[in-house]
Order: C-alpha cells, then structure tokens, then sequence
C-alpha cells in the first residue's frame, strides 16, 4: 500500500533575515557556518561563495573580537548572503557587529545573560531592524541545575525565561535554536518549545561527530522534526567541509519533499546481476547535471524556472524497467545498453558509452515543453 503523507508545518511568525524569509508558508532555509578566522576577509568571503553556489541560503560567522566584529562591513560587500554574526561571552561584539551591518545576531543565553546586557543589544537591534536568534544548546544551559529536570526540559525552560526577558523590552523578532546532542534530546526539546510559543525555529543537533556518523544522526532527529511540521531553517553541523552539511540538509529536505533544488536521481544499489558500472554512471550524471546550469534557488528564494525532474537509473531487469516507468526518464541497463523509458513508455535502446548525453538530451527536451 502506498502512504501519500502530507506535512503540515507548524504556524511560525515571520522573520526577515536579509533578503531571505523563514516561518509562515516561507520554504524551510538551509544554513552553515564559515569554518575561517571572521578576520581574514578573503578566506571568509571565498567560504561564503562556495557555500552559496552548492546551496546555502543563510550563513554564519563566528565573532570573538572586535577584529572579526569589524570584518563584517567588508564581507557584506562582496557577498548576497544574509550573515549572521555569533555573538558569545562579550555582549559589546554583538553592538560592534550589528554596527557593521549584520543581518542577525545570535546569542546564547548561557554565557550572555545579564539585564543591562541584554538591554543595550536588543535595543542596537531595533535600531538596525535585525532579528535575534536565541540559541541554546546542551553544553551552554545555565542556572538550571536540578536533577529532575531532562536535558531537553532545561533547553526549553532556559529559553522561555530567556525570550520572557526580551519581550518585556518589546522586542519580538526572534528565531529560536535548541540544539541538544543527542537524537532523542534534540526531538524532544524542539517538539516542546514548539507547542510554547510561534517563533521560528531552527533546527540542529550540536557536535554530531564526524560526517558519516553526523549526517545520520542530523539526517534521524531533522527528519522526525520536519515530518512534523517543526522547524523553518535548519543546519547539518558536521566536523567536515561546511559544504558538506550544505549538501546534506538540501538532500533531507528533498527526501522529504519539502524542497526541490534539481533533478532527482534513484538508481539501484547494484548486486552481481548489475552488468554496467553504475556508481559511475550515477556520478557521471550528476556532475553533468551540475555542470548544465542545474543550479540552486537563489538567497531571496525566487523559485527556479526549470522543471524538476525524476531521473531512474537502474542496473537490471529485475527492478529495472519497473523503476524506470515510474520516473520521468529511466534507464534499465543490460549487457552493452540500456532500455529508455520516458513517462512509462519505453522509447529506445541506447548504448553504455553514450548513456549520460542520451539523458542530457532528454532533459532538455522536457524542459522545452
């Protein structure tokens, strides 16, 4: 039996981040973060570009003096990406970095938390009419030392204190982030703040590891959560290339069906049956797909013109034409060729050396119509 499921995502007030929107009916944001020194301009502006051109809609930057705070004005000029600046310990970097011209601030309310503090920032905020995002996670929760409370109870009621302080100073332009380390913390933690208030929230599992074992972990709790309806942003921290966490938040996203950023390709896993090299015919596809203009939405979230399409590329003839009728154009490999489908109909045989332009052609066509 086949499942149609439709997520309905929860209602979040509107947050302006730059030229990008998040909550409403706005489309869920991939983030990252910059892994350079803030300070050294032309690193951190190369960073930023690689991470906009595989996908990257909102980016962040870590500010731990006053020479990163100040690099800022000159990092907004030679990017279109909203930035947002990562304020900890010193609430005066936060003034320093709003004055040049961040598109958000991030505080955490483990280690900047005193009244006058926070009455100077939020009031730089409203001048400048930046939003604010509130980001705890397990290894910064303070003054909530009881033992009967759960990591993700403390997470929740940390944050709430911390926003009830913030309104009293009427300010209510907040994106919030609870981050806890584990899957279950994580889930549980977003799933309750979520029924507490409606401002954005982004999603997040802090020091997951190394790719392999971070990207399943992001992949397991942000799955859960978005299947929900939870979250408007998300980030796949990873100790890795922040490229990678880019990639892989937009492919959780698209397995989800919550955002297509391109073709989708399915391809068998192969066996001993499978008589063609098909992880190379796979990555030969996709990187002349992404060679061919296939490129993301930009940062102010105009939809792309091109259609999506699914694409099946399939090793045998056990699955093979069965899954190739049920994409857009697929391929069922034999010995030397491949059966073409387009629709569901099986149009021609093509040959293995000449396989990926036969595909490309197609797409093109497809798009014409």
């Amino acid at each position: 039996m086949t499942v149609n499921m439709k997520i309905i995502r929860r209602k979040a007030r509107v947050v302006k981040i730059g030229k990008v929107y998040i909550g409403g009916n706005y489309p869920l944001a991939v983030q990252s973060m910059a892994k350079t020194r803030t300070a050294d301009v032309a690193d951190t502006v190369s960073q930023i570009k690689s991470l906009q051109a595989a996908g990257c809609e909102i980016v962040r930057v870590a500010v731990k003096d006053a020479s990163d705070a100040l690099a800022i004005k000159k990092i907004k000029q030679d990017i279109s990406l909203p930035l947002v600046a990562d304020i900890h310990f010193n609430w005066r970097l936060a003034i320093k970095a709003i004055e040049s011209g961040a598109d958000k601030i991030r505080l955490n309310p483990g280690n900047i938390y005193k009244d006058n503090e926070l009455k100077f920032v939020i009031s730089a905020l409203k001048d400048a009419g930046i939003p604010l995002r509130v980001g705890l996670n397990s290894g910064s929760v303070r003054g909530l030392g009881s033992r009967k409370l759960s990591m993700p109870q403390k997470l929740v009621r940390s944050c709430l204190d911390y926003i009830k302080r913030i309104e009293k100073l009427k300010f209510y332009d907040i994106v919030i982030s609870l981050k806890g380390s584990t899957v279950w913390d994580t889930i549980d933690a977003y799933r309750r703040i979520a029924k507490e208030c409606e401002y954005p929230l982004h999603l997040g599992v802090t020091a997951t590891g190394l790719p392999r074992q971070g990207a399943i972990k992001s992949s397991v709790a942000l799955g859960i959560l978005l299947s929900e309806g939870i979250g408007d942003t998300l980030r796949v921290s990873l100790t890795d290339d922040p490229l990678q966490e880019v990639l892989a938040a937009r492919a959780i996203l698209e397995s989800l069906g919550l955002r297509h950023f391109g073709h989708e390709i399915i391809s068998c896993p192969t066996c001993g049956r499978c008589e063609v090299d098909l992880i190379r015919v796979v990555k030969d596809l996709e990187d002349k797909l992404t060679t061919n203009d296939q490129r993301p939405a930009t940062s102010d979230q105009r939809p792309t013109t091109k259609k999506s399409l699914k694409i099946a590329l399939m090793g045998c003839v056990v699955n093979g034409p069965g899954e190739a009728k049920q994409a857009d154009i697929g391929i069922a490999f034999g010995r030397g060729s491949g059966l073409l489908f387009k629709k569901g109909k099986p149009v021609r045989k093509i040959a293995i050396h000449n396989c990926i332009d036969e595909i490309v052609r197609e797409i093109r066509k497809e798009q014409r119509r």
